[in-house]
């Protein structure tokens, strides 16, 4: 891109994303000093927007933020009341007893959310400190400084052509520079991928590991609703091939959470996890509850599920990464919003105690410490060999060795030490030669969806005329590696149908991005197999419009 002359703005912290850790640092900063300025930017439409979790929510870190949320009226509003755990067969269950399970997997005393909503309400209490929150700004670029420092961003660039160059219509966005900057991007985030590469913050860690999680919402029959009720399935549909497991939470208004996660480290390259999450409806028991009931919205995202060993350095000279930027999920319990918000509480007090001391544009070792050997490193320590052991041994296994792991670490120690993660997700994959095709049922279209049908439901929307923020690095590798080798594994790892393998009259196969289909999930960037696809954030505004996730 050609040198383009922009305003620029001055802040105290800027941070970029308004999810559960961004907004977290942004009122901790407030809270400590009024007179801090500190703005959050959102590529979405608006706060929310973009937000997609599962979520069953563990109060703790709104509780260490915001101690009277319940006065303040924070909408977590459904207490789980019963919490269930299946093995799934073809047709049949079987429960797991809830006696055995570790301290750690218990959710009472948790709540059933829409994580979009809480960050709204989250926003609102920002707003009210005085934090400045600009939704619909994409952050495209990192302002470096003379010592290479992270000195701030470039947000707000809009009306570039379909190629990516200036023209009459182009608005220039600006820069905004803080003493530091904060990225609460969520998993596989453009800049925090470019800070963990430029200042080589994975050395010595293990490969972070991810999975595809997928969602919908549905309003069922009122005589089959039981506000707060939480269930885990593992087991069938995916068996074992891929590791993976399901979740349903029915909170408010008969509406019930349906998701299913799928581990992005499968071999079988003609694995299709969306027709997996499908095919997993059609077990008596999701049908039974789901028949008469209809869907109302859909969505996507992956999760970071590395764990304790895969967590990069997270901090560099003027930078902090935040929440899943960092890849605090635990795994086990499929929460990461917790720990989220005390990662952006820990940063905001970090950052807050070099201003004052008249520092800026160093690195926050503090916020490091705190996260490492704090209430987040002791989250995420009991739980780090679950999905290393379930990747080496497989479900059987992992839950009971697994299981013995947690229960081992509640007392202080670990049997297993801490298990590797060896290979990333996208080097697991193997040529297709090695597997055979997995033949899905067509979808009925009452259950069961095609992915266009399901993706409109996730209300998502890019301008035609903006430049495809899906880059290929080479963009011959799609068809002359990846269809030879892999039978194009793009056209299926991704949930909302962007890449297609369209065949010519002629006999040549042409590979097709339909970038206006993405969601953001990033499993493209993560999952193909010759890491060719680099995803980068699209204009601000675009991207899915999730209602209530």
């Amino acid at each position: 891109m050609a040198y383009i002359e922009r305003e620029m703005m001055e802040y105290d912290v800027v941070i970029v994303g308004a999810g559960p850790a961004g907004l977290s640092a942004a009122i901790r900063l407030k809270q400590l000093n009024a007179e801090l300025s500190v703005v959050v930017l959102e590529k979405g439409s608006e706060v929310g927007a973009h937000i997609l979790s599962g979520a069953v929510l563990d109060p703790v870190g709104l509780d260490a933020l915001i101690p009277d949320w319940r006065a303040k009226k924070a909408p977590l509003n459904v207490k789980v009341k019963n919490d269930k755990f299946y093995i799934l067969g073809e047709a049949g269950k079987l429960r797991l007893p809830n006696f055995p399970m570790p301290p750690l997997m218990n959710n009472h005393g948790n709540y059933i959310v829409s994580m979009g909503n809480v960050c709204r309400w989250m926003a609102e209490q920002a707003e009210g400190l005085g934090v400045e929150i600009f939704t619909g700004m994409a952050c495209s670029e990192l302002v470096y400084g003379d010592n290479d420092e992270v000195r701030g961003v470039v947000a707000g660039v809009f009306g570039l052509e379909s190629d990516g160059s200036i023209g009459e219509s182009t608005e220039p966005g600006m820069e905004l520079h803080g003493k530091y900057v904060f990225l609460s991007e969520g998993v596989r985030g453009s800049l925090s991928k470019e800070v963990i590469a430029k200042y080589d913050l994975s050395k010595s860690k293990e490969p972070q590991k991810f999975g595809l999680g997928m969602k919908e919402i549905w309003e069922v029959e009122p005589d089959k609703h039981k506000e707060g009720s939480v269930t885990h399935t593992m087991g069938w549909p995916l068996g074992s091939n891929a590791g993976g497991g399901a979740f349903i939470y029915h909170l408010e208004n008969n509406q019930v959470y349906v998701g299913f996660v799928v581990h992005l480290n499968y071999k079988n390259p003609y694995l299709f996890p969306y027709m997996e999450f499908q095919r997993f409806k059609n077990h008596p028991m999701i049908s039974n509850l789901l028949e008469g009931g209809k869907r109302v919205a859909y969505g996507a995202r992956a999760i970071s599920e590395g764990g304790y060993q895969s967590m990069p350095k997270m901090v560099a000279p003027g930078v902090a990464l935040l929440g899943c930027s960092v890849g605090m999920v635990n795994v086990p319990r499929i929460k990461g919003n917790h720990n989220a918000m005390l990662s952006g509480k820990a940063a905001a007090e970090a950052a807050f105690e070099a201003i004052d001391a008249e520092r800026s544009g160093d690195e926050l070792t503090a916020y490091e410490a705190v996260v490492r050997n704090g209430a987040i490193g002791a989250d995420l320590k009991k739980v780090r060999n679950v999905k290393p052991l379930w990747s080496k041994y497989g479900l059987t296994a992992s839950l009971i060795l697994g299981g013995l792991d947690m229960w081992t670490n509640s007392l202080g120690f670990s049997l297993f030490g801490t298990q590797k993660h060896y290979k990333n997700d996208a080097e697991a994959t193997e040529e297709a030669s090695k597997h055979s095709p997995i033949d899905y049922p067509k979808p009925d279209g009452k259950l069961t969806f095609d992915r266009l049908t399901n993706v409109a439901f996730s209300f998502t929307n890019h301008e035609e005329s903006q430049p495809p923020h899906l880059h290929l690095k080479d963009a011959a590798v799609p068809v002359e590696v990846n269809l030879a080798r892999y039978a194009g594994p793009s056209a299926r790892y991704c949930p909302a149908g962007v890449y297609e393998f369209v065949k010519e009259a002629g006999g040549d196969t042409r590979f097709v991005i339909n970038f206006q289909n993405c969601v953001h999930c990033k499993t493209c960037d993560i999952k193909d197999p010759s890491q060719n696809i680099n995803w980068t954030t699209p204009q601000g505004g675009g991207g899915p419009n999730y209602p209530n996730m």
